[in-house]
């Protein structure tokens, strides 16, 4: 990792005084728009990151700007625990609160925080890049686009595991496979939608516009509505795959709405294996996330930084694992068999 600036070195580089300096590192009221620039681009400048201005030991501010569902409130638990364990505090800012545009920036100056952990940020990566040379300790969770340079984060392997899930339904003997993808700009989509493209190539069948969908958000009616359009083609698809469990869920309603039964007529899977995803009838097939190791792994990064230890990889992929239930079989006879 970088080595620290000092604030003399900074005085000297901007020609401001230490005090100055001082308070512009601090997010103090008192200084100019202009002077904190100056300082930032100071610190960029000479390569170094920000002095460290807090204890090691204050509270972690854990982000995530969604609801505290059976997705991210596991991760959020997790991160919790783990957190207690090293007797650390955790403030929690979570669901529309979160989503202010001024989150990240007011967290630079925030009193008896000593780092963060930002679950899905919606900010680009400049915002991120700030946060980093404003001296402040942060780990990304699931990155919702691809991390800057020297910033930690850590998610799930989306392509391998999405891969791992196509192979299964190639295997089962399904080729005209339509995929229900989550938000385009989001990473994750794009390393999921890879990986799936990836398994029916190894088999020779080339990625069909016509047999993909993507929605704006990951949520069941949106699973819904696209699985609606491609089972309402002539040449439907012989199975359906949701950017995760809650899309597939959608996609399980529109089947049954045509008298489709799972998984004799169409297969089904999905991705996270949370709750839902046994709760419904046949079972959900979906990769399963280890979403508390997401947690905790983000604390162990977080505390790593406080302890100023060294990084070699900054961001770190955990192991998915296929999960085979009964909403996926083999093709059927007739239209879209191979």
């Amino acid at each position: 990792m970088r080595k620290r600036a000092t604030v003399r070195q900074l005085a000297a580089e901007t020609g401001l005084s230490v005090t100055t300096v001082s308070r512009a590192l601090n997010g103090q009221d008192n200084v100019a728009p202009r002077t904190r620039e100056l300082v930032l681009q100071a610190v960029g400048r000479l390569g170094h990151q920000a002095p460290r201005r807090r204890t090691d030991r204050d509270a972690i501010y854990v982000r995530c700007p969604h609801l505290l569902s059976d997705y991210f409130g596991v991760i959020v638990s997790a991160i919790a625990e783990a957190a207690d364990l090293h007797g650390i505090e955790v403030t929690l800012n979570a669901g529309e609160a979160a989503q202010r545009s001024d989150a990240l920036s007011r967290l630079a100056g925030r009193a008896g925080v000593g780092g963060a952990i930002l679950i899905l940020p919606p900010e680009p990566g400049e915002d991120l890049v700030r946060l980093r040379d404003q001296g402040v300790p942060f780990v990304v969770v699931d990155p919702r686009t691809a991390p800057p340079r020297d910033i930690m984060a850590v998610s799930a392997a989306h392509f391998s595991g999405a891969r791992s899930l196509m192979a299964h339904l190639v295997g089962l003997g399904h080729r005209r496979v339509g995929i229900i993808g989550g938000p385009r700009e989001w990473l994750v989509t794009d390393a999921r939608t890879a990986g799936y493209l990836a398994a029916l190539a190894d088999v020779g069948v080339l990625p069909s516009p016509d047999l993909m969908r993507f929605a704006t958000e990951p949520a069941t009616e949106h699973g819904y509505r696209a699985a609606r359009a491609l089972l309402d083609r002539p040449d439907r698809p012989t199975a359906l795959v949701g950017f995760n469990d809650k899309m597939a869920v959608g996609a399980l309603r529109a089947a049954a709405e045509r008298g489709l039964r799972v998984p004799a007529d169409l297969s089904i899977a999905g991705f996270d294996d949370i709750d839902v995803s046994r709760a419904t009838q046949p079972m959900l097939t979906t990769i399963r996330q280890p979403l508390a190791e997401l947690g905790r792994m983000a604390v162990t990064l977080l505390m790593r930084q406080l302890d100023r230890h060294e990084h070699d990889a900054l961001h770190v992929e955990l192991a998915t694992e296929l999960v085979v239930r009964g909403s996926t079989g083999p093709v059927p006879e007739g239209p879209g068999a191979p």
